[in-house]
């Protein structure tokens, strides 16, 4: 049976979630930690409350450039959708243009828009190269993620090392090895020449 709780203030619920897991809302270091909970999952979802679309919009440039350009090493946070528990990691976005290129850093506000959901990792790279290739309509488009999920490293196995790696590409990514690879290469390889 369910019961309608939408007219519930969410720091209330909070409130009656530590009271289940056993402690007093109302002692001196959870005060105000429904408040700060309230504060920190609103922010922690904001993506829902933008689209890609919105994102991308008036950052597409007309350039000839026919080559892969690769945005590697992209920060991501995002929470499990099963545990909301987080998981983090690095995301790794390349596209070969087709008269279009796109403001860099909207590429890293691109991965934010799906982070900053309830989500899981294989959903989030899909939706990440869909909004690529939807928005920019490139000749190509490749995302790798990689990241550790607490729910696997603080519960359930405890695995403390272990990462997860998907990725998905579209187009030319998909029909060229070559392209595949070369993109590939470049994401799993660790180097750092801009370093002093």
């Amino acid at each position: 049976m369910s019961r309608d709780l939408s007219g519930v203030a969410f720091e209330e619920l909070v409130a009656e979630m530590i009271r289940r897991l056993g402690d007093d809302p109302e002692r001196e270091g959870l005060k105000r930690t429904p408040e700060r909970v309230a504060k920190s999952l609103t922010f922690l979802t904001h993506g829902y409350g933008q689209s890609a679309k919105d994102i991308i919009n008036g950052a597409l440039f007309e350039e000839a450039h026919q080559n892969m350009v690769l945005v590697k090493d992209i920060e991501m946070y995002s929470l499990c959708e099963h545990h909301m528990l987080p998981f983090f990691g690095k995301v790794h976005v390349a596209y070969i243009p087709s008269g279009k290129i796109v403001g860099l850093s909207k590429v890293a506000r691109l991965v934010e828009v799906y982070a900053r959901r309830l989500q899981v990792q294989e959903r989030m790279t899909e939706q990440i190269a869909q909004g690529m290739w939807e928005l920019v309509e490139p000749e190509g488009v490749g995302v790798v993620i990689e990241a550790y999920h607490l729910c696997m490293m603080m519960r359930g196995v405890q695995k403390q090392n272990s990462k997860t790696i998907t990725s998905a590409m579209r187009g030319s990514f998909l029909e060229d090895q070559k392209t595949r690879d070369e993109f590939l290469r470049f994401c799993m390889t660790d180097h750092n020449p801009l370093s002093q």
